[in-house]
């Protein structure tokens, strides 16, 4: 037996005797080590003439991984198994709580979803959850359960339903650690109301694109929803700059609208579905992590790879990436590549800065500091020094490390000043910016260019080397 600790043992011909599982359990450091274990000497003594009856709580193949570890060693020995069905714990439970089980029942192991930092649950259907065995598990399993649920939301705590002894407490999810559990103690997690899941927010999209949905929907394609997308995005942004979460709540909803539609789009085309999206972005997201889930193909024996801070990260993500393109057979191209041309000039400007840094670039200066050389006859003598002023009191803000409010204001007034400047001369800001912005990455393409052709990485070329090279392509 798999264990003494079931009620129906009591109930079972007391002139056999009982050889159970229970020792392994208390000594084993973890369940694979138990299952293992168990599987090993069920598997020895079904190899003999008489075989071996293992009985278990319940159905035997539901909640019970010691039975397919055993059915899968059985395969491979050739030894015969018969398999004697048995009540597993969701009918006892499916009449205490006087449910439809084919009403979209979610069935899960306590153990699984423990092991987890979101639960793999839709929650617009119900869920009924087997071995919360113990405070502790309750406690870790409602933490994982919150991360999907309200704290308040309802459950149903069931310990030793089917027995005489049965229990049924309706509770909030927050205390479901406040009563004692046993081996017979499950979960049952209402459904939320109305629709909140991602599949039934993809119906809804998917029946407004229907012929029986909304004419304007259906209209819709992939180059007509471009202004849309951008001007959620921009919402979002704005409802993230007031610091408004219930806005923040609402304009997220909006720009997924625009995610899914785009992807239902992409179905009646018969281009990919939302499942190849979603397993593209995990699987490249896992694989550009391999200090959080490891490749095999590097890093120690299980594949981890030891980083220390932020910046070995992005070193990392950016190797991995160029990986990624020559397994693909891509042609090497600037690290800059991939940066929205459609970008607002300042948003490129720093997304370029930001992509140069990730291998260690700086930007070149020049040796007066930041300004440009010329910049004091360009600009004339009083907007420079103007200027110069306001460049200062952002460097001394810079080396505030604690204001960060100061150092958002002293920029916003050198961009506001600049953009006073070019205004009063005709000079559009935006433009102005992004032509600069385009030479920054012809700079940038040609000092790449210049590294690959002297076999060397850019971030390993000699200071004196990339300012020769950058300045004797300024035409100025």
């Amino acid at each position: 037996m798999r264990t003494l600790h079931h009620p129906v043992v009591a109930d079972l011909p007391q002139h056999l005797a009982y050889h159970a599982f229970d020792s392994v359990y208390e000594r084993a450091d973890g369940f694979g080590e138990v299952y293992a274990e168990i599987t090993a000497q069920v598997i020895a003594l079904g190899q003999r003439p008489q075989g071996v009856v293992y009985a278990v709580p319940g159905h035997p193949l539901v909640g019970e991984a010691t039975v397919t570890q055993i059915l899968a060693a059985a395969d491979v020995q050739a030894l015969p198994v018969r398999i004697v069905s048995g009540l597993s714990f969701i009918e006892p439970a499916l009449t205490a709580l006087r449910l439809d089980g084919l009403d979209g029942l979610q069935v899960c192991d306590a153990l699984d979803l423990i092991s987890l930092y979101h639960p793999p649950l839709n929650p617009d259907v119900p869920v009924l959850i087997a071995q919360v065995y113990s405070r502790a598990v309750a406690s870790e399993l409602k933490l994982v359960l919150m991360n999907q649920y309200a704290d308040r939301h309802p459950v149903v705590l069931l310990d030793g339903v089917g027995t005489s002894r049965a229990q049924v407490r309706e509770l909030a999810l927050y205390e479901i650690d406040r009563h004692e559990a046993t081996p017979l103690t499950s979960l049952y997690v209402a459904p939320r109301p109305g629709i909140s899941s991602f599949e039934g927010f993809q119906e809804t999209i998917a029946r407004l694109r229907s012929p029986e949905g909304c004419p304007w929907d259906r209209e819709q394609t992939h180059q007509s929803l471009r202004t849309n997308l951008l001007e959620e995005t921009y919402e979002v942004l704005e409802a993230i700059d007031a610091d408004d979460v219930e806005a923040l709540r609402e304009e997220l909803g909006d720009l997924l609208l625009q995610v899914i539609l785009h992807a239902q789009i992409a179905i009646e085309d018969g281009d990919f579905h939302m499942t190849d999206v979603i397993a593209e972005i995990d699987t490249k997201l896992k694989r550009r992590h391999p200090h959080v889930w490891g490749i095999a193909s590097e890093g120690d024996a299980d594949g981890r790879v030891e980083v220390e801070g932020v910046s070995e990260v992005i070193t990392n993500w950016e190797a991995i990436k160029q990986r990624e393109r020559a397994d693909k057979g891509t042609p090497e191209r600037s690290l800059l590549d991939g940066i929205p041309s459609a970008l607002p000039a300042l948003a490129q400007a720093a997304a370029y800065t930001d992509r140069a840094g990730r291998i260690g670039f700086d930007r070149i200066r020049t040796d007066g500091g930041m300004l440009p050389l010329g910049l004091e006859a360009s600009l004339g003598r009083s907007a420079f020094e103007a200027l110069s002023r306001l460049l200062g009191a952002l460097g001394m803000a810079v080396g505030d490390e604690v204001d960060a409010d100061r150092r958002r204001r002293r920029l916003g007034e050198v961009l506001q000043m600049i953009a006073d400047w070019g205004h009063r001369r005709d000079i559009d800001p935006e433009s102005a910016l992004r032509e600069a912005n385009e030479q920054f990455a012809q700079r940038f393409a040609m000092l790449e260019a210049a590294a690959h052709d002297e076999g060397i990485s850019l971030n390993a070329m000699s200071p004196d080397r990339v300012r020769r090279l950058w300045f004797d392509t300024d035409a100025s």
